[in-house]
């Protein structure tokens, strides 16, 4: 069976609209009424963001993290410090998140520099993952080169027999911090005429509000 192509693919927008009437004073409220329209709506993995990162190398990567927390500091995910995630963030302080509601015709993104979370939130988030999850944070070398999934179920029965049933975190594994400095709030609307609203961190503290061309 052929492919149709790609280029014939077409979608119009028109569920909802964003002016700046309509847009909050800062980005952190206005994040926070599009994520409980996710939720409400019940899109699949609501919590699912892009983290974007650059090593020494200067090639950019992706991958797909969920988000676990966010306030006036930042937003906060979990991963392996020794992760190509954590190396490149080692490299280079700053990366970029992004949330794509497709049921909603919404996008989100988000820049800044990234630091460790607390430890403290770490160690209570940890303790608070299902038991197999606790135990996998031990057994995987995340992105390292695996000779195959036998060799990770022996490794995790192997840590599941060493920490029982009450592993403590592993020093290589907890949170990090994005602080954002630009948001972005994206609605698609008809015609490709989409609604964008960016907000800018200024020297003052104060957050800049901008409406860009789609």
């Amino acid at each position: 069976m052929s492919t149709p192509p790609l280029a014939d693919l077409r979608k119009e927008h028109e569920r909802s609209e964003l002016d700046e009437s309509m847009a909050a004073r800062v980005p952190l409220e206005q994040f926070r009424v599009w994520l409980n329209d996710a939720l409400s709506a019940k899109v699949p993995e609501p919590n699912a963001m892009t983290l974007a990162t650059v090593g020494h190398d200067g090639r950019p990567s992706t991958r797909v993290v969920l988000i676990k927390g966010f306030d006036e500091r930042g937003l906060v995910w979990y991963t392996n410090y020794q992760s190509r995630k954590g190396r490149q963030l080692a490299a280079n302080g700053f990366a970029a998140l992004q949330f794509h509601w497709v049921e909603l015709e919404r996008v989100v993104r988000i820049e800044g520099r990234v630091e460790f979370s607390d430890p403290a939130e770490a160690d209570a988030y940890y303790a608070s993952r299902p038991l197999a999850s606790r135990i996998g944070a031990w057994a995987s070398a995340q992105s390292e080169v695996l000779d195959s999934r036998l060799d990770l179920v022996k490794r995790t029965a192997e840590m599941g027999v060493k920490y029982g049933l009450n592993p403590p975190r592993p020093p290589h594994w907890g949170g990090y911090r994005l602080v954002p400095d630009y948001w972005e709030f994206w609605q698609g609307r008809r015609s490709r005429l989409h609604d964008r609203i960016c907000y800018k961190h200024q020297p003052d503290g104060l957050w800049l509000r901008q409406r860009l061309s789609p």
